[in-house]
């Protein structure tokens, strides 16, 4: 155990991250449906027996909710991948480069650079739609923005700096496009509101008026595409 973190007897494999918060007037933990990470806050003032005391009284609950995570899926030859929405048969072809073919994703044989080459292509694809939907939003709200970068962020879809960079995770390419649409909204609405007041999410119903949906759908399914794993 240490001021950061703290590891229960009865989830020995588990790491808890402990954060102290202003904020906080009670003790509380949270499980993330994107990567399984496990954070616990506590008031700031707080002693760290305390919060050792809370965790233990909340591991079978702990348990539970890990459990409830999707499993680690390494898809190869023969199985699928989600894109765009869609789940496409991985299928080994004489091709220089990935390629879809209606509901097949054709890529050039070798199964020990497979998960590179899937990698490398879904990055790209992201970064082209990425890109004009971000333009495309950006031209509606009538504010700049400095850049874009991809990244294999697990506790967030995108962010968006104070200088008016963007970064999103390469995975929303897996979602189905209105998702991607979504997140790009939600980022590009931060140049003009950098926070998440109803003036906030007044700019991205400007920019999406039907985005509920789109964000619930990544709230359930988010977690199955921060499951996969192309390399190690």
């Amino acid at each position: 155990m240490t001021d950061n973190s703290l590891v229960l007897p009865d989830l020995p494999g588990v790491m808890v991250a402990v954060r102290r918060s202003t904020r906080a007037r009670r003790f509380s933990l949270r499980v993330s449906r994107i990567d399984g990470a496990v954070t616990l806050t506590m008031p700031l003032r707080a002693r760290m027996s305390e919060a050792v005391a809370f965790a233990q009284g909340q591991s079978a609950w702990l348990r539970g909710a890990l459990e409830k995570l999707p499993s680690v899926r390494r898809p190869g030859f023969g199985e699928t991948l989600p894109f765009e929405g869609r789940d496409l048969r991985i299928e080994e072809a004489r091709l220089r480069a990935p390629k879809v073919e209606g509901d097949r994703l054709l890529v050039p044989g070798g199964e020990e650079r497979l998960g590179a080459r899937l990698e490398t292509f879904l990055k790209h694809c992201a970064r082209m739609r990425l890109q004009e939907a971000t333009e495309r939003h950006a031209k509606v709200l009538g504010r700049p923005f400095k850049r874009i970068t991809l990244r294999d962020t697990r506790s967030r879809w995108g962010s968006c700096a104070a200088d008016g960079s963007l970064s999103y995770s390469w995975r929303l390419i897996m979602a189905p496009p209105e998702v991607l649409d979504y997140v790009a909204a939600h980022e590009v609405a931060h140049l003009a509101e950098m926070n998440h007041s109803p003036a906030f999410w007044a700019v991205v119903a400007r920019l999406m008026p039907d985005y509920a949906p789109h964000r619930a759908w990544l709230k359930a399914h988010g977690g199955a595409l921060q499951a996969i794993r192309l390399r190690e």
